[in-house]
């Protein structure tokens, strides 16, 4: 499904993190929302979640805006994990990804056998199976992960927006967990927004790179048009390196901060 966000301005109270900002993202598409600390990345992904209401401006999804919408029908085809969550300590896998189930059958049915093939579906894509009736609290935490983002799937969404994803994992962890969105992204088409602070994460993972800073984005494009030493410094204020890989994918290596004023 089509994300289409037009001169959106939101925020807290009298002050605007995000001004007048626009960007069109395609149906299939996984884009990645890059910026220095505070500019806005995770207002702009609650603002299209509908947890923030915009001050100004829309965020339609396939025309429609996702603030007028009726919430068990959007909820049907958009689905957000926000950065921090946490489930009570008796749930076990299998109940978490059955929670993403409610949009479906609503609080009083009972779950369908089609409700249960959903979940078993979804266990086996997310490699969860083995771990469906551990507890969450039990697990590892890109084993969480995984299953948060299996509970966020059971909800059939067409778009799914994701928070920092890969904060407070290891390595070998965050390379799981974007591949995993990059799996489910290719098999179901599902249209990917996500915020990351690892720009070479970000570049390995993502179709288009949006970077913001003074509260819009400045600059949309793949990996290998945004990852340049120009932009970083503008975005950053920072010098660097940027290399590529034997797949032709950026890898940009930091060598010191600028001095003075940003730099547009």
């Amino acid at each position: 499904m089509k994300l289409d966000i037009s001169e959106l301005t939101a925020g807290y109270g009298s002050n605007h993190v995000i001004e007048r900002l626009n960007l069109s993202i395609a149906s299939g598409e996984i884009v990645t929302l890059i910026g220095t600390n505070g500019c806005g990345k995770s207002t702009l992904l609650k603002t299209m979640a509908r947890i923030l209401k915009p001050c100004a401006g829309t965020v339609l999804l396939e025309s429609k805006s996702v603030h007028s919408m009726n919430t068990g029908q959007l909820a049907k085809q958009l689905a957000v994990l926000p950065q921090i969550h946490a489930a009570p300590e008796d749930v076990t896998v299998r109940q978490l990804i059955e929670y993403g189930r409610f949009p479906h059958h609503g609080a009083w049915r009972m779950a369908s056998s089609w409700d249960r093939m959903v979940v078993d579906d979804i266990l086996k894509m997310t490699r969860l199976e083995e771990l469906a009736s551990r507890k969450v609290v039990s697990l590892s935490g890109g084993e969480r992960q995984r299953a948060w983002i299996a509970m966020t799937l059971a909800q059939e969404p067409k778009v799914l927006l994701l928070d920092e994803p890969t904060t407070f994992l290891d390595v070998c962890c965050q390379f799981e967990v974007v591949e995993l969105v990059r799996k489910l992204n290719r098999k179901l088409g599902i249209t990917v927004v996500m915020v990351l602070h690892d720009l070479n994460l970000a570049a390995r993972c993502s179709d288009r790179l949006a970077a913001i800073r003074d509260r819009r984005i400045l600059h949309v494009g793949t990996p290998r048009e945004i990852i340049t030493p120009e932009i970083l410094r503008g975005i950053f204020n920072i010098e660097s390196e940027v290399i590529y890989g034997r797949d032709g994918i950026p890898f940009f290596i930091p060598v010191g901060s600028c001095c003075g004023e940003v730099k547009s």
